[in-house]
């Protein structure tokens, strides 16, 4: 029984709105892990924005890739890593993808707060976006499914 997810399937979950783990390599080898929002449409680039001077944005740069995976933290489990070069490295955050960022991961107030209390990010962050190459998934529905 293979666990794999289908093209369809695992674009279809990436699209979706969960809180992604970054991973990125540092010089000494180690990965820096990191949680962050994403936006992905399938067949898309994988989009982060970050602050320009933060770690993670300094090791993207350095690095040309970077990784994502993320999960259904309840059963039946499910998970999509992601893994690609950065393709632009945009020292620059377009407002509206920002806000739909925003309003991806937050209820429609609270993001809209949120918005006007980090507007400065604006000129601060910068926008990394990746083509995914490397995909691994995992999806336990059909095995969970063989024990109910």
């Amino acid at each position: 029984m293979s666990l794999a997810m289908s093209v369809a399937a695992r674009e279809a979950f990436l699209a979706g709105a969960h809180v992604a783990v970054l991973g990125v390599g540092t010089p000494d080898g180690t990965p820096l892990l990191v949680p962050v929002w994403y936006a992905y449409r399938p067949g898309g680039e994988v989009v982060v924005l970050t602050g320009r001077e933060s770690v993670k944005a300094r090791l993207v740069r350095a690095s040309g890739r970077l990784g994502l995976c993320v999960q259904r933290e309840a059963a039946p489990y499910r998970y999509v890593s992601v893994e690609g070069p950065v393709v632009a490295f945009e020292d620059r955050v377009d407002a509206a993808e920002r806000s739909a960022l925003a309003h991806r991961y937050l209820p429609p107030q609270t993001a809209r707060a949120y918005l006007a209390a980090t507007a400065g990010q604006l000129t601060t962050d910068v926008t990394v976006r990746m083509r995914p190459e490397r995909w691994r998934t995992a999806d336990f529905t059909s095995f969970a499914a063989a024990f109910s």
